[in-house]
Order: structure tokens, then C-alpha cells, then sequence
């Protein structure tokens, strides 16, 4: 996303909406063909401790690492740098988390690829370090993004509740109501734009209070 983009908020996450008529039986037992690729997404990003040395030992090496946020934050802090590759690795997790969960709340019938971008679409833009990012905001950005965590709570409960409204109609009618998308969408788009801020350290930007583009 270039920097030409003027005021655009350097996040940007869309869903293509799908035309025709869904595949029912797909969306009846999603919850149970995403379970492959759920498991893949957790191997890598991340396993946390389950306070079991033993356990942690044996299963932690099986995990890739995840987000990679403590080295970036000393990065910026102490070398005012984010090596590019980092940044990619966190920006391609995200891609494909997007595509997992793109396709568990129904939004897309496609099965989730690990690699290909397919129908969601998650842009963000690369920072200049010496010009973009103040060194010490990343110190704070949790505890400023406070008001952002509860909203996407209540958000992110009401989405829950239309994807299974969602679920209803695509049974019943074959398609997904396009309002009912372009919300759940938009709690998708609030909620990649926190994450570029406080935990990929992307931006200094404040996320807007908004679910649209």
C-alpha cells in the first residue's frame, strides 16, 4: 500500500463478497472442516506455556513463534530499525489468519490456502522507521488502546451472534446477507488495525473508532 494513499489508514482489510448461491452443506459443518487448518494456524503462531516444564519441552519445539513483537519493539527502541523480513513474517501470518477465519465465520467458501491470497485481502503498509515511529510509543500502545479492546468485545460478541443469524439464512436462502457481511468484515478490519498498532508495531497511527474503509 503505497504511502501516496495520503490520509488512508495504513491497514486495509477487505472480503470479496461472493455472488451465487453458497454451498450449504459446507456451511452446516464448517465448524468441523476448519479444524485442519486450525491446527496448522497454531503450529505456527505459537505455542504458550502450559506450566508444565515437561510438557512445554516436548511440545514447545513443534510451534513456530507467532507475532514477533519483543524483538521489533527493542529493534525500534534501541536501532530505530524493523528488518523488512520480520515484518513480512508477521504481515503474511496475519494474511493467512485473515483466510482461516474468513472462511470459519462464513464470510468465503473457499477452503483457507496457506499461501495464496484467494478473496481476502490484507494490506499493510511498511514503515519508515526514522520518519513513522516514534521510539518509545511501542512501550505504551497496549495500555493506550485500552478503549479499542472493549469496543471489539461487544463487537466482536455481536458478530458472533450474526454469524449465526448468517448461518440461518445461507441454509435457508443460500446466500449471506451483504449488511451482515460488510459487519462482520468491518469487525475483522477494527480489529487488524489494532493489531498493526500495538502488537506488529506497524504504525503510530491510531486505529479509527470505525468499521468501514
Amino acid at each position: 500500500m503505497a504511502s501516496s494513499q495520503g490520509d488512508a489508514y495504513p491497514v486495509q482489510y477487505s472480503v470479496d463478497y461472493p455472488e451465487g448461491s453458497r454451498n450449504r452443506l459446507t456451511a452446516l459443518f464448517r465448524i468441523i472442516l476448519v479444524i485442519p487448518i486450525l491446527i496448522v494456524i497454531a503450529l505456527v503462531s505459537g505455542y504458550s506455556s502450559s506450566g508444565n516444564l515437561e510438557i512445554d519441552e516436548t511440545i514447545g519445539p513443534l510451534f513456530a513463534g507467532g507475532i514477533i513483537f519483543l524483538p521489533v519493539l527493542l529493534m525500534i527502541l534501541f536501532r530505530k530499525k524493523y528488518p523488512r523480513w520480520w515484518f513480512d513474517w508477521n504481515l503474511e501470518l496475519q494474511r493467512f489468519s485473515a483466510r482461516v477465519g474468513s472462511f470459519l465465520f462464513l464470510l468465503r467458501d473457499e477452503y483457507p490456502s496457506t499461501d495464496e491470497e484467494q478473496a481476502v485481502h490484507l494490506d499493510i503498509a511498511y514503515p519508515n522507521v526514522e520518519e513513522d515511529l516514534n521510539r518509545f510509543l511501542p512501550i505504551i500502545k497496549w495500555l493506550l488502546a485500552i478503549p479499542h479492546y472493549i469496543a471489539l468485545a461487544i463487537l466482536g460478541v455481536i458478530a458472533l451472534v450474526v454469524t449465526l443469524i448468517a448461518l440461518l439464512a445461507i441454509l435457508i436462502t443460500g446466500k449471506y446477507p451483504k449488511g451482515m457481511f460488510d459487519y462482520v468484515v468491518g469487525v475483522g478490519r477494527w480489529g487488524y488495525r489494532v493489531l498493526a498498532y500495538v502488537a506488529i508495531l506497524s504504525t503510530d497511527k491510531y486505529p479509527p473508532f470505525r468499521l468501514g474503509a
